[in-house]
């Protein structure tokens, strides 16, 4: 890790409002995976996004907003996901949706296939579509318009900006976990 954990009493005037709306929000949206230390630390991303408040605070409202106002089935939001995460192998997004995913009633072989960066066979159309539009996006280039027409059918206009935005926005919050070597914590 990169970066230290800023416990609580450590938080600069700047810093501390942006972990009090961060751990506010974690509270209530990711509780299926560790996300703060003992002594009030917070980890994984959010840790990262302290230490440049302004910018952590643009990507915290950004992640609010992704997750406030998702209209996208849990399990294809969750797919995507994981298939940016195993993709970037980034450690800490693919344990972290590993959990929502299995708090969600997601299969381990499902699992094992994505997090393998695979694509799972028991998918249904509309999951297939998500995973689809994940993997190209992630593997470079414009998406193909077969994908995004069918992401268009599928969730219509404004799911499909939706699903764009989410992979992008968790090719973020992969680079943040690679770049700054957040690790993993021992499964709760």
């Amino acid at each position: 890790m990169r970066l230290p954990l800023i416990p609580p009493a450590d938080l600069t005037p700047d810093q501390a409002p942006l972990y009090e709306d961060m751990k506010k929000g974690i509270a209530s949206n990711f509780n299926a995976f560790k996300t703060i230390t003992d002594d009030g630390a917070l980890i994984g991303p959010w840790n990262a996004w302290l230490h440049e408040p302004q910018i952590g605070a643009a990507v915290w409202n950004l992640t609010k907003v992704m997750t406030a106002q998702a209209t996208l089935p849990d399990a294809e939001r969750q797919i995507a996901i994981l298939v940016v995460g195993a993709h970037f192998d980034a450690a800490y997004e693919v344990y972290a949706h590993i959990a929502v995913a299995e708090k969600n009633g997601m299969t381990d072989a499902r699992l094992s296939t994505l997090v393998a960066g695979c694509r799972p066979t028991d998918l249904s159309e509309s999951e297939g579509c998500a995973y689809d539009v994940a993997y190209a996006l992630v593997n470079g280039g414009i998406l193909p318009e077969p994908c995004y027409c069918r992401a268009v059918e599928f969730f219509g206009q404004h799911g499909a900006n939706e699903l764009i935005y989410l992979v992008g926005l968790y090719c973020m919050v992969s680079m943040t976990l690679n770049g700054f070597n957040v690790p993993v914590p021992e499964r709760q």
